[in-house]
């Protein structure tokens, strides 16, 4: 198990990315007015493992299933 030590820095996105999680990719629901329509909706963004937002769903059943097409693991963001 590795233990932070004073005066570690903190992991960068890149050296996270490094860590074999580059084959993950993670989906939130989200809230947003999407262009053309006045009210916002839910719809399900995704996420590199660098937290790059790549797509978007209008469900977390089809976000998964892009994921999974895309040979991507999906995972639930926090």
């Amino acid at each position: 198990m590795n233990q932070s030590t004073a005066g570690s820095e903190p992991m960068s996105a890149e050296a996270f990315a490094a860590l074999g999680v580059q084959g993950v990719a993670y989906v939130r629901r989200l809230v947003e007015t999407l262009p053309g329509e006045s009210a916002p909706r839910p719809i399900y963004a995704i996420f590199a493992a660098d937290g790059e937002r790549i797509g978007t769903a209008p469900d977390r059943d089809l976000a998964f299933a892009a994921i999974r097409q895309h040979e991507l693991e999906p995972r639930d963001a926090m």
